[in-house]
């Protein structure tokens, strides 16, 4: 390791015990005491949840069975607090009470004496000491904005006494909230810290220094991490519109209460629509980049109806560094640029250069994306470079991910440039070249992609190639590069020959994959980003010897 590199990793220790410390040093002395104060005597307004819910989920839930984070509990007439949780994303999606929106679509009392029984049991098993899980900052942001969304159905009949305990907790989170926010991890959780307090100012009796105050520091986070082409500073597509299924509530209740308004909240409302249409596939869902896992539809449009910036999808977003290459109905997208801020890296990927290509309806290849609900090994595997459809070097992976328990798995070294050039090189055509420096220091090679979609749409034409800065055309002495094309699970492939592969949709339409330089080999795979949950798959693969073979040119045509 060189000076550099250890003086680095010597920053990144003292930066993340510099905020943990900081935030022991905000919390004090953590007891009840630490947050008392007085209590509100009723709630303004019940925001609106945009969240698409399930009645089938809110039946299990009346009837003693949660089903969350992709697994069930049989609470067996118990509370589910007072049981072992299958995993940690369950526990999340259990403490935060998002799964309180699904009871709106139960019998109002069913559902009201469900919901108000488990809520009461939290105040009893958790409500009174801070600490695990369940106060995590993000996790309390979370459940404040559901529990004032759905606060008519927890408090639909309730008596008194519940009312007075389910109102003095509220107040006592966004208390324990407003003193851990400058120290909540960056990114969404401390964004998503900023709209659970706005959200409570208003939505609960509060001061007007209060609400102003809480409106500017939501602000200030917005415009820092909303960049001005819309996108989120993660780079994750999916971010922004996690992200925006909780600003558009905020925003509406603003409107409805006639309070002055945060003014970053509607500028970086109507930024981040543009960023999602970037990201849509023309059958509906968003690409798989940076820890993107699948999307719903109707989480998707659920948003999308408030969408009034119109217009066609950019060509690129120069803040977060991506570019979309489309002709008529043939889609391409690429991953063209490195991380904004190591501390934004936990569940970025080293993914630089990937593509995915979608026709019509149809997603053909994909990246792997990230898995919702799985363990944390296979949430890091999903963000090895060999899970994106992009080449690797030496089965290494273009950026390094930390395995220190104490900084967690972001990004500390690999991909620091890379270089875009975009031009259109036919009538009608679209097309770009771009390299990255991920395997400079260990290898001594730049890696190199272009690709042409023709002004048909029925082509798109791909190069890869490996070379050394200093005698780009001198040859490798050793090294092997693999080009992985991860395919959509809903693709059928039929061998054509050793150097052609056909990739056919459900509704017939085919595109064929060719390389006349190194064949069409055909492996197992592995889909994370499914619904269903982890799914098996296959994968096309160019394999490039580099002493022999460093530069390769292939080609994906529709088949008529």
């Amino acid at each position: 390791m060189q000076l550099s590199d250890r003086q680095r990793l010597l920053y990144l220790y003292l930066r993340e015990g510099w905020r943990r410390f900081s935030r022991r040093l905000a919390l004090g002395r953590i007891s009840a005491m630490r947050f008392s104060g007085g209590t509100p005597d009723r709630l303004v307004v019940a925001p609106t949840d945009l969240h698409p819910a399930d009645s089938f989920a809110g039946e299990e839930i009346a009837a003693g069975r949660f089903p969350l984070a992709g697994r069930i509990l049989e609470c067996d007439g118990d509370s589910p607090f007072a049981l072992e949780l299958p995993s940690e994303e369950f526990a999340v999606r259990l403490h935060s009470f998002g799964w309180l929106r699904h009871m709106r679509l139960v019998d109002p009392e069913k559902a009201a004496q469900t919901s108000r029984f488990i809520v009461d049991d939290w105040l009893q098993s958790h409500g009174r000491v801070i600490g695990g899980l369940a106060w995590r900052p993000d996790v309390a942001a979370q459940r404040i904005i559901a529990w004032l969304s759905h606060s008519p159905v927890v408090l639909k009949d309730a008596d008194y006494p519940f009312y007075r305990r389910f109102l003095k907790s509220l107040a006592f989170q966004v208390r324990y909230l407003r003193h851990v926010a400058d120290t909540t991890r960056d990114g969404e959780p401390r964004l998503r810290v900023r709209i659970a307090l706005a959200m409570a100012s208003i939505a609960m009796p509060a001061t007007a220094s209060r609400m102003r105050k809480a409106a500017r520091n939501l602000d200030e986070e917005l415009d820092r991490q909303i960049l001005a082409d819309g996108g989120h500073c993660s780079r994750n597509p999916r971010a922004a519109l996690d992200l925006l299924l909780d600003l558009l509530p905020l925003r509406q209740t603003y409107v409805n209460l006639g309070h002055d308004m945060p003014t970053q909240l509607i500028p970086c409302i109507d930024r981040i629509y543009p960023a999602l249409r970037f990201f849509r596939h023309q059958g509906g869902e968003l690409a798989l980049f940076n820890g993107a896992t699948y999307t719903l539809a109707n989480e998707l449009m659920s948003a999308l109806r408030y969408d009034e910036t119109g217009g066609a999808p950019f060509k690129a977003l120069p803040s977060i560094n991506y570019d979309r290459l489309a002709v008529k109905e043939t889609v391409v997208l690429m991953d063209t640029g490195v991380l904004k801020a190591v501390d934004l890296s936990a569940t970025a990927s080293a993914g630089t250069l990937s593509i995915e290509i979608s026709s019509g309806k149809n997603r053909f290849i994909v990246n792997s994306g990230r898995p919702r609900f799985a363990g944390e090994a296979m949430r890091q595997l999903s963000r090895t470079t060999a899970a994106h459809s992009v080449a690797t070097l030496n089965d290494t992976s273009s950026s390094r991910i930390s395995t220190s328990r104490f900084l967690g798995p972001i990004i500390v070294g690999g991909v620091k440039t890379v270089t875009v050039s975009r031009t259109e090189r036919e009538s009608g055509a679209d097309g770009l070249t771009a390299s990255h420096d991920g395997y400079l220091k260990r290898f001594g090679l730049l890696y190199e992609r272009d690709i042409l979609v023709a002004a048909t749409g029925n082509e798109i034409r791909g190069r890869e190639r490996f070379f050394r800065p200093v005698d780009p055309t001198g040859a490798i002495d050793k090294g092997v590069a693999v080009v992985r094309f991860h395919i959509h699970p809903t693709i059928q492939l039929y061998r054509a020959s050793s150097n052609e592969t056909r990739l056919v949709a459900p509704d017939g339409e085919a595109w064929a994959l060719t390389c006349v330089d190194v064949p069409v080999e055909e492996d197992e795979d592995v889909f994370f980003a499914d619904p269903s949950g982890v799914r098996a798959s296959r994968q096309l693969t160019l394999t490039m010897p580099l002493h022999t073979m460093p530069e390769v040119q292939w080609s994906l045509v529709r088949q008529r």
